[in-house]
């Protein structure tokens, strides 16, 4: 279908996921040309609620949220910009040709959606996340002068920025290493504010205590490593 020419493809990353997945399909612009779905291990029937709604679907065998992520950007067709969208329908779709928009008019390589500048349904962001996205932020434009608000999950960036990233993490450190590399390799970003929900299911992450202390831990780990390599601001 495509948006103004622009080839849009869509990577959600799974597991167990079955009973938001409808939702998050159903409200899919109808400018998505595809929808590749990583999906780890799901007992629940994921795979084959994401296939009859007529995503791509990849078994990705260990764990990992950018293991899963990679795993769908290598099943998608050939598309110009690449949308990242959680499997649990807390996002608000609504708005994704605001995401894109900026990138199709050349005014943008990467855009976040940022839930804090967005409006929270009450309960969507848990304490321990709302200070772990500040924390993340500050230290992000302490060392590299970028001024972000959130790691949201829900973002968009061109194929050709994506590649001259070359990301690497695979869990918890995948949003956080891809707003560094972004700043490090000088690319144009942009925030817009998105509404988000509570989520339908329980997080894998922020549902558990061990979950948000191995999140934190890798998010701090990554700002760590990356503060260490050299910067290049040079555009696209």
């Amino acid at each position: 279908m495509s948006l103004d020419g622009a080839r849009i493809g869509v990577v959600i990353p799974t597991r167990n996921e079955a009973q938001a997945l409808p939702a998050v399909l159903g409200a899919m612009p109808a400018f998505v040309d595809a929808v590749a779905i990583g999906d780890y291990r799901s007992s629940d029937g994921t795979p084959d609620v994401g296939r009859r709604l007529g995503a791509i679907v990849v078994p990705v065998e260990a764990p990992g949220y950018g293991r899963a992520c990679l795993a769908a950007i290598a099943a998608l067709p050939p598309v110009d910009i690449i949308v990242f969208v959680d499997g649990d329908a807390a996002d608000d779709l609504s708005v994704m040709a605001r995401l894109v928009q900026p990138i199709i008019d050349g005014e943008a390589d990467m855009v976040l959606g940022s839930r804090v500048l967005g409006q929270r349904e009450a309960g969507a962001l848990t304490p321990q996340q709302v200070f772990g996205n500040w924390l993340a932020c500050s230290l992000m434009r302490l060392v590299w002068g970028r001024h972000f608000t959130d790691l949201g999950p829900f973002r968009a960036i061109s194929q050709a920025a994506f590649q001259r990233l070359a990301m690497a993490d695979l869990n918890y450190g995948w949003t956080v290493e891809m707003q560094i590399k972004a700043a490090r390799e000088g690319l144009r970003t942009r925030e817009i504010p998105v509404d988000y929900r509570r989520r339908i299911g329980v997080s894998k992450i922020s549902g558990t205590v061990i979950g948000t202390i191995r999140a934190g831990t890798k998010i701090l780990w990554v700002i760590g490593r990356e503060a260490l390599r050299p910067t290049r601001r040079d555009p696209l």
